[in-house]
């Protein structure tokens, strides 16, 4: 054997070449992971397809008790028929709803230990918690879907198609910005039966004091402040002003800061705090 042979490589045209393909590929690889835990977290759906059917009830229910209970008792200054302004508002409030699930979802994760099996595994820490979000949003997707079915049998109509659907696209985009607040809530809390409390608590005065189902108009000044400019409010009225034809671009954008605001404060929260768990 030769001095020559004996002469060490050096590794740096390695690391370049790893540097070169490395943002392409890593994500790729996060894209993958991602694409694989939501697979995962919406096969419980076919495991246990009474999940979605529970969680589809009872938004029915809520439209359908309010339009025909309480909608001939509800005025409000815009005219026209109560299920126009109430179907936006319930689907609103049912795709933040769903984000009890991610809330529930990685406690129950914490508790049986998955969350350390997925340390375990050469696999995107950020796929955990991407995987799940999109996977709840696909859910909740699902079930204003079967709302919307369930509004049109009882009257509901788009003015427009187009507005319509971007309304819904709207909704959508808030749901999945309040599903990071779940993951958030959800890794601090860990355990499940005070997740499911945590995840449902603060969301009763953002839906009810707001304009989901009455005009915030019909509220105490004091209350009425506060009901105009949360972000359920806000989200809600955009999504019905699509809904029913009418485009307001000053609303539409403050409805994407809010989207946009709370992905940002939530999802480095999510994530940071998920690290700290995945690191004991």
């Amino acid at each position: 054997m030769t001095e020559h042979s004996l002469k060490p490589v050096s590794a740096t045209p390695l690391i370049q070449a790893t540097q070169n393909v490395g943002v392409l590929r890593r994500f790729l690889w996060n894209f993958s992971d991602t694409w694989i835990v939501m697979r995962r977290n919406l096969r419980q759906l076919t495991r246990q397809p009474q999940l979605l059917i529970f969680a589809t009830i009872q938004p029915v229910m809520f439209l359908l008790l309010f339009t025909y209970v309480f909608g001939g008792a509800i005025r409000f200054a815009t005219g026209g028929d109560y299920i126009s302004f109430l179907l936006p508002g319930v689907i609103i409030q049912t795709i933040i709803f769903a984000s009890t699930n991610t809330t529930v979802g990685l406690s129950v994760d914490l508790s049986k230990g998955m969350i350390d099996r997925f340390r375990s595994l050469p696999m995107s820490r950020a796929a955990v918690l991407a995987g799940r979000t999109v996977a709840d949003t696909v859910r909740g997707t699902i079930t204003i879907t079967i709302m919307m079915i369930a509004g049109y049998v009882i009257g509901f109509r788009f003015e427009d198609w187009g507005t319509g659907l971007l309304g819904i696209l709207l909704a959508i985009a808030f749901g999945h910005a309040f599903t990071w607040i779940g993951a958030t809530i959800g890794l601090y809390v860990k355990d499940p039966e005070a997740a499911q409390v945590a995840g449902f608590i603060w969301m009763f005065p953002l839906t009810f004091a707001s304009s989901i189902f009455v005009p915030t108009m019909t509220m105490p000044d004091w209350l009425r402040a506060f009901a105009e400019n949360q972000p359920v409010s806000v989200v809600a009225n955009a999504v019905r002003d699509l809904m029913t034809g009418t485009v307001n671009p000053e609303e539409i954008t403050i409805a994407l800061f809010w989207i946009i605001g709370v992905i940002a404060v939530f999802m480095p929260l999510a994530v940071w705090q998920y690290a700290k768990v995945a690191s004991r």
